[in-house]
């Protein structure tokens, strides 16, 4: 029997490896099958050139588990080690058998997945004790057995083994006992290793027999050897690749359509990513396409090598060419991933151009489930933006699609303002901003339909690539100015009536949670509508922005809404209402309104009889006069507003066009509509 020390720098590697090495102690089994398949790999290679004569028969690698002794086995018939191999691939840690192989056999080499070596001492984080079993391939062979019991001391000693191959036997500690269960390992091995490349047999096939589950006496094969993505696309069909889908995503919808990746040259890349049906949340979405490297499955967070926005896609990719860090759980940043994270990009965009050209039919009747990839990538990336600017579509409230160019030549002569801007109107909610649709349809407009979660940004953004070009919500403004193409019409109110009528109407307007309005005046034509409600484009903008990304712009979020509430100074129930207050409180406001502007004019005087000078050298008469009149005023002022607020409150033609305003934009709730409903019927 052979003693030793096993050849490491520090007597705390196997602290190290328990606690640093891999972030998830789970890992363990993908290490050892992973070797367990390389050993097999490797048995191929040799066969293929030679260097191995003898009959490979079949070679699955065999995961048993012994709950009673908590004992783990992962079994192989591959190349085997000699005692000289256990000392320089075990006893020397790092020193990998996978990378010594490769250089050898580089251009015959089956995939070979191992690359620090490291993966075996994985074990040691779950196990008290490992036993290696092992016979090489090699004519005359000895059959060794290598024991650790954690501690950088093993022994090694010959043994009989009818076979070549590899045994590896954990004794599960206590503190891991839950991986010494049926129902964990079967968990582990559909994670890690239901695609590498030789069978993985873990137990029998059961089947229901009268009323329970039984064994069979069939292999159960936990894994599919040539999965999807390693086969050509000439020989899939579209049922291949949604019976792909539904295996590893069995809960979710059918996806829209699949790109297939298939990367030779400048670096290794195959893969299938799929275009999911999106619920509204996007962040929910990520951390869906699975990474693998040789088969092997090594992460679903891929946000270093697939770009941002592809990152709400689902699916497979597999390159061994993906730097991975030692312990093969997430990626080390390099020149290689933005060349891959590059290429996937240009791919999607060539497949989406491709399925646009081909069938624009289909691709139109997929967009409003397409348009959150298409626009996320526009923002997010930008070579994607302009591949993609090719077939982004516009779709109008008559819901037909037209493309950037399309559109532009469509709206040109009608949608240009006075500025020679080529002006887009959109809406973001078809029925709530129906009337406005109407309003701007009637002048001959086209409304386009923007109600998607990144819409506010994509707007923002394609104002930045169009040229003298901007985007207007069709609720932002009366239609007569959305579009300015001359001079405005005369507004044929004095400024005193305007002042009342922003007293008699602002004092009617009923409290709105997180509002705030401001009467204005236009001069429209007698029959458009005598009031109507719109939100300022910046402001209304800015607020959805901010609440979908939040950053600089968060303080808009925290702002109340502002609203215009417009009155159309030439409507005929706009006269009337000012005929009506002339006639009920026209003397008194009038009265009221003499004593202001004299007051007034008294105080304009004293302000320029003040200018240049210093505080102390104003007489404190003046002062005295001063306050005095500004006290007065805000009496009067105060008076006023009462009066035309009290007539306000007793004429129902104000509030019933307030009302109005805020019904056609679902406003109107709660005891003001019922309000509105009464008033409604004794108007009637």
């Amino acid at each position: 029997m052979q003693k030793g020390h096993i050849g490491v720098t520090t007597e705390n590697i196997f602290p190290i490896i328990k606690k640093y090495l891999y972030s998830d102690h789970e890992i363990f089994l993908r290490e050892l099958v992973s070797n367990a398949v390389d050993a097999t790999q490797k048995l191929k290679t040799l066969a293929s050139v030679g260097e191995f004569k003898g009959e490979m028969g079949e070679a699955p690698v065999r995961v048993i588990l012994d709950e009673e002794k908590k004992t783990i086995t992962i079994s192989d018939r591959g190349v085997g080690m000699t005692s000289e191999e256990i000392d320089k691939y075990i006893n020397q840690v790092a020193f990998s058998g996978a990378n010594e192989f490769l250089e050898k056999y580089k251009k015959d080499a089956n995939a070979i997945i191992g690359h620090f070596g490291l993966g075996f001492y994985s074990s040691f984080m779950v196990s008290e004790k490992v036993e290696i079993i092992t016979k090489s391939f090699r004519d005359g062979a000895q059959a060794v057995k290598w024991s650790c019991d954690g501690s950088p001391e093993y022994t090694l000693e010959e043994v009989e083994k009818a076979d070549r191959g590899t045994d590896i036997i954990l004794y599960i500690d206590k503190d891991n006992e839950q991986y010494a269960t049926k129902a964990e390992i079967d968990k582990l091995l559909k994670k890690y290793c239901r695609f590498l490349p030789v069978e993985v047999i873990f137990g029998k096939e059961t089947e229901w027999k009268d009323g329970k589950e039984e064994e069979t006496e069939k292999d159960n094969v936990v894994n599919e050897t040539k999965p999807l993505w390693t086969r050509t696309p000439s020989e899939l069909k579209d049922e291949d690749y949604n019976q792909f889908y539904r295996g590893l995503y069995p809960m979710a919808d059918e996806p829209l359509f699949n790109i297939h990746l298939n990367v030779d040259y400048p670096f290794n890349l195959t893969g299938v990513l799929y275009f999911p049906k999106l619920k509204n949340n996007v962040e929910v979405q990520k951390n869906k396409i699975q990474l693998y490297c040789n088969q092997v499955y090594v992460t679903d967070s891929v946000e270093g090598i697939v770009p941002e926005f592809l990152t709400l896609l689902h699916g497979v990719i597999d390159s061994p060419d993906i730097p991975l860090n030692v312990s093969r759980s997430y990626l080390q940043s390099d020149g290689n991933v933005k060349k891959i994270s590059s290429h996937i990009t240009k791919k999607v965009a060539d497949r989406l151009e491709e399925i646009f050209k081909k069938d624009r039919d289909g691709f139109e009747a997929k967009w409003d489930d397409l348009k959150i990839f298409i626009e996320y990538g526009m923002l997010t990336e930008e070579k994607f933006y302009d591949r993609a600017k090719k077939f982004t579509l516009l779709k109008n409230t008559d819901g037909k699609f037209f493309t950037f160019d399309e559109y532009a030549n469509i709206i040109k002569d009608n949608q240009t303002d006075k500025d020679d801007q080529l002006v887009y109107l959109y809406a973001t909610d078809v029925e709530g901003q129906f009337s406005f649709i109407e309003a701007a349809k009637n002048k001959g407009y086209d409304v386009l339909v923007l109600d998607g979660q990144l819409d506010s940004h994509f707007v923002n953004h394609l104002e930045s690539k169009f040229e003298k070009s901007r985007f207007v919500r069709v609720d932002s403004d009366i239609a007569e100015k959305l579009i300015p193409k001359a001079d405005a019409a005369e507004l044929k109110l004095s400024a005193a009536q305007k002042q009342d009528l922003t007293t008699i109407f602002s004092s009617q307007v009923p409290n709105v949670d997180k509002a705030n309005f401001i009467v204005t005046f236009e001069a429209l034509e007698e029959t458009d509508t005598p009031v109507m409600i719109t939100q300022q484009e910046f402001m209304r903008r800015m607020k959805e922005m901010s609440q979908l990304g939040g950053g600089p712009m968060s303080f808009y979020g925290e702002m109340p809404d502002s609203y215009n509430l417009v009155v159309n100074g030439n409507h005929p129930l706009v006269n009337r209402i000012i005929e009506e207050e002339e006639q009920e409180v026209g003397e008194k406001v009038a009265s009221l309104r003499h004593k202001i502007e004299g007051l007034e004019g008294k105080r304009s005087e004293l302000e320029k009889a003040k200018e240049g000078k210093k505080d102390e050298e104003i007489p404190q008469a003046d002062k005295d006069e001063m306050e005095d009149i500004n006290k007065k005023l805000t009496e009067l002022n105060s008076k006023k507003d009462a009066e035309l607020s009290s007539f306000a409150s007793s004429n129902k033609l104000v509030s019933q066009l307030i009302d109005l305003a805020l019904l056609s934009n679902n406003m109107l709730k709660g005891e003001a509509l019922t309000k509105f409903v009464k008033r409604s019927i004794d108007l009637i």
